[in-house]
């Protein structure tokens, strides 16, 4: 398994793979997307905070914003290291801290992202059995969250503790970690994989489920729906559409680039920085992710969604020119106002 908590280091000393994408082209690509996550994210975080968690979506939903601003402090971090300030301090604890929470927050969010898959499979397909009146309690939801918490924590953390050796020469992520670092670090990104592809099937396994039980429904009606269909559509799959773009390239790219950090020798130097190239890209990909989590916020919670609107409608109220009506009443006033005053004047 290759240094899954090291890439920000790699490519500042990884000359041959090294290039003008990883180096300016990347660092202003996540400089932007920090921008705008610091935005939706931070007007999420609102909305979310200021509604009770009524629902078991509500609070799976909570900690994913949770996730994304976690997230999201890293993002800065990476910036400057892939712009080459801050020296060997830097690259310490990017190697140490950021680079462990960055990939603690993206598997947490992933496994929230299950959780949700599941919760809804569970009360649209089987809404009568007793494991969804189980799984919809609040408690379930808060002690699942936490769980989740733990062991990603109890995972990820030792990655951040056992890098722990003194800082070499020759600087390298994995030359910072002990013995025990190095196998905690390969069982963790084992770990971590694994989550992904379970979650994968899962997530597959719940919407096929949910779009089959969806149509058969609308079609035992047998009424024209195609507009709350399409609606339907729009929250049920939000959520799978975000996963497949943000994480399944990175997943998918990995498999050849964790190949060729094996068996170097059987890889052209080529072959190395092509590969580097696409698993940065995809990576990027899985940055994303904070950007497009707020679609799911709105197409899958209509709590969200209606407390967003009351929000926008209000700040419009508040700030919002006259209306044409106002303005024809105003302009009609002022005509009927002209003729007294010129009588006046003549007088």
């Amino acid at each position: 398994m290759d240094c899954i908590n090291t890439t920000q280091t790699e490519a500042n000393n990884s000359t041959d793979v090294s290039s003008v994408f990883t180096h300016l082209v990347l660092p202003v690509l996540y400089s932007i997307i920090c921008a705008c996550a610091f935005i939706l994210n931070g007007l999420a975080a609102w909305i979310f905070f200021s509604i009770p968690s009524s629902s078991a979506l509500l609070v799976y939903l909570k900690n994913m914003v949770v996730a994304d601003v976690l997230m999201l402090f890293t993002y800065p971090w990476r910036v400057v290291g892939d712009l080459g300030y801050g020296g060997l301090q830097l690259k310490l604890i990017v190697c140490r801290y950021t680079a462990v929470l960055f990939y603690l927050c993206m598997y947490t969010g992933i496994t929230f992202m299950s959780l949700i898959s599941l919760e809804r499979y569970f009360k649209i397909v089987c809404s009568t059995s007793g494991v969804s009146s189980f799984l919809q309690r609040v408690s379930v939801a808060k002690a699942l969250a936490l769980l989740t918490w733990g062991v990603m924590m109890f995972f990820m953390l030792p990655n951040a503790i056992l890098t722990n050796q003194p800082m070499p020469e020759d600087f390298s992520c994995m030359a910072l970690k002990s013995d025990l670092g190095r196998r905690w670090h390969e069982i963790s990104a084992h770990f971590n994989v694994g989550i992904f592809w379970v979650v994968f099937l899962l997530m597959v396994f719940c919407y096929t489920s949910i779009a089959c039980h969806v149509y058969h429904s609308y079609k035992r009606v047998q009424r024209d729906s195609s507009k709350a269909r399409r609606r339907s559509n729009r929250s049920i799959f939000s959520l799978l559409a975000v996963f497949v773009l943000c994480f399944v390239p990175y997943h998918v790219c990995r498999v050849p680039y964790t190949f060729s950090q094996r068996c170097k020798d059987d890889f052209s130097i080529h072959n190395h920085f092509i590969l580097f190239q696409a698993k940065e890209a995809t990576l990027f990909l899985s940055a994303l992710n904070v950007c497009l989590d707020p679609v799911i916020y709105f197409f899958m919670c209509r709590t969200f969604r209606e407390s967003l609107l009351q929000k926008l409608s209000f700040v419009n109220h508040k700030y919002r020119r006259p209306s044409n009506r106002h303005w024809v009443e105003f302009q009609k006033s002022v005509k009927i106002e002209q003729p007294s005053k010129t009588i006046i004047s003549h007088l």
